[in-house]
This record gives structure tokens, C-alpha cells and sequence, in this order.
């Protein structure tokens, strides 16, 4: 298979840092080359992705549960706002509450992924998202 891209630009909000260093860690292991960016809380995500300075991300892995400003008002501001509304934002989270992942639809995330309970289950998870998102997917380019 042939990447569409060379090496992906993936923002990763997470606030709790041994979930930040799973992930990060789990697309290493799956020898997924990638450029990840961390925000810690939403506000920064949203800084971070209207900072004209900033890489514009491929994708968007993105927890619900998050300080400032939660992960349902990011993605409604990244799908509100028209420069924005084009990345593919995938919620990770740990809920499997059925109404966040109606919310989440209803706010247009292109997917709904429950966080793994265990590192190779994470791992698999990062080969998952490469395979699809990356090798498969035709992404837009930025603007």
C-alpha cells in the first residue's frame, strides 16, 4: 500500500500525561512515523489550531473529558468554523457512555474510538488508525 502522505501531523488532546505518553508510545511501537502535537486542555487545542505559526494537523485524536473547555465544544468549534471543519477529528476517550457517542456523531466526529485498557491493545489501536486513516483515506490538504 502506498501512504498518501509522508509523515502525518496528528494532534493529540489529552489532558492526563500517562495517557499522552500510551499513545505516543503505542504509534512508536506500531513503527507509525508520525509528527505528534499535544494540547493538555481545549483551549489549547483550539489555540494551537487557529495559530496561524502552528502545523496544521492531518488528524485530530480527541478526549471528551478535558480542563477549559471539554471535548464536545472543541469539536463543535473545529466543525463551526470553516477553516477548521475539514479535519478529521477522532474522539478517543474512555467513556462508553451511549450519549457521548450520539453527542460526538451529532457533532460530526468522523469516529468514535474507546480507549484501550492495555499497551498492546493500544498499539493495535495506532496500527488501526494508520491502516485506515492514513494508508486508505484520502485526506484534504490544509489551506
Amino acid at each position: 500500500m502506498t501512504k498518501n502522505m509522508s509523515t502525518p501531523n496528528i494532534l493529540l488532546v489529552e489532558d492526563n500525561p500517562g495517557d499522552i505518553r500510551l499513545t505516543q508510545e503505542a504509534f512508536r511501537e506500531a513503527e507509525f512515523d508520525v509528527r505528534m502535537h499535544t494540547a493538555t486542555d481545549g483551549m489549547k487545542a483550539i489555540d494551537f489550531l487557529r495559530d496561524e505559526e502552528s502545523l496544521c494537523p492531518d488528524l485530530v485524536l480527541l478526549d471528551l473529558n478535558l480542563p477549559r473547555k471539554d471535548g464536545f465544544e472543541v469539536l463543535e468549534e473545529i466543525k463551526d468554523d470553516p477553516k477548521l471543519r475539514h479535519l478529521p477529528v477522532l474522539v478517543l476517550t474512555s467513556s462508553t457512555d451511549r450519549e457521548d457517542v450520539i453527542s460526538s456523531y451529532e457533532q460530526h466526529a468522523n469516529a468514535y474510538l474507546t480507549k484501550p485498557d492495555s499497551p498492546g491493545s493500544f498499539v493495535e489501536l495506532a496500527q488501526t488508525v494508520e491502516e485506515f486513516w492514513v494508508e486508505r483515506v484520502r485526506l484534504p490538504s490544509c489551506s
